[in-house]
């Protein structure tokens, strides 16, 4: 399948990115709950190519599934049941607060300029929407800033993609982060099993943001968690007395960051290593993503391990 010819393609899938994603695919490491045969496993069990365990026969069950080997060595009826394959439902959910409009001097360049987490973010739910829909999987997106602000709705369809490519083109940061609501009413609203991919720099209360995955976890949807800061968030390099400017309210602070860098380095490695910790104990892949790698080098590298692990 092509990317669309429209300018939200040419603009968010630059030829650079298709390329990069052209050999790789993305198949669900638990259960999910789609509409047609496809590449990932299925809570339910059908007649596809991956045996799953033996039931003693009762009247009404379809004679071709009985097992004959089975009847030869134990002169009993067993049917083999198997697991079915499925399409892939998929949710990206995508951090359109104010924090995301930061952009460091050392982000790789967009359209001539550094990029900002925003834009980077927006790019990572373009090429993971082509490369889903690309393998007839149905995906949907979700959009929030203070609270939910976009929903639309799992789709499979080729014309799917340009819907959600216009979606993202005209999206822009917003104001303060209400990441863990968001992701409660998230987990509530999708009605089956699936993956939830979320692309956000995770500016929230940890605690909250960890109940928000527990919850995920619960209604039984893979999760992904991509983390997009930008480098000088993540090593503070700044060196002389300059004015901090919150994106997400009209506050202003004169310091020298020199005085503030190691506390706010220790902080920063406390919430990351909460936030990964959890994660593993939940079974969900964390992603760090630095806007100074380019959007479709870290995809595709995180792909590509993904598919190696299995």
């Amino acid at each position: 399948m092509k990317a669309p010819a429209t300018r939200a393609a040419l603009d968010l899938l630059p030829v650079e990115t298709l390329s990069r994603l052209g050999r790789l695919e993305f198949v669900a490491r638990g259960l999910v709950e789609g509409f047609v045969a496809g590449r990932h496993r299925s809570p339910f069990m059908g007649f596809s190519a991956e045996f799953a365990e033996h039931r003693q026969y009762v009247p009404g069950d379809d004679i071709r599934a009985l097992d004959w080997r089975v009847l030869g060595r134990n002169d009993r009826y067993y049917v083999k049941q198997y697991v079915d394959e499925t399409n892939l439902r998929a949710t990206i959910v995508l951090d359109c607060s104010g924090s995301m409009a930061y952009a460091g001097t050392r982000a790789a360049a967009v359209a001539g300029r550094p990029a900002s987490k925003f834009e980077y973010g927006r790019r990572l739910a373009a090429a993971l929407a082509y490369l889903l829909i690309h393998q007839q999987d149905a995906v949907g997106l979700v959009r929030f800033d203070a609270a939910l602000s976009r929903y639309i709705p799992p789709r499979s369809r080729p014309a799917h993609l340009t819907t959600l490519l216009e979606d993202l083109h005209a999206a822009a940061p917003g104001v303060e982060t209400g990441l863990a609501a968001v992701l409660h009413e998230v987990a509530e609203r999708i009605p089956r099993r699936g993956l939830v991919v979320l692309v956000s720099d995770l500016f929230d209360d940890a605690d909250a943001v960890i109940s928000a995955l527990h919850h995920l976890r619960y209604r039984k949807h893979e999760v992904i968690v991509m983390q997009v800061m930008a480098e000088e968030e993540l090593s503070f390099p700044f060196a002389q007395w300059a004015r901090f400017e919150s994106l997400e309210g009209r506050r202003e602070l004169l310091v020298d960051p020199r005085a503030l860098r190691a506390e706010y380095l220790a902080g920063l490695e406390r919430f990351i290593r909460a936030i990964d910790s959890a994660c593993g104990r939940l079974q969900i892949d964390y992603v760090p993503m630095n806007t100074s790698v380019p959007t479709a080098v870290a995809l595709a590298n995180y792909l590509a391990a993904r598919m190696a692990r299995g």
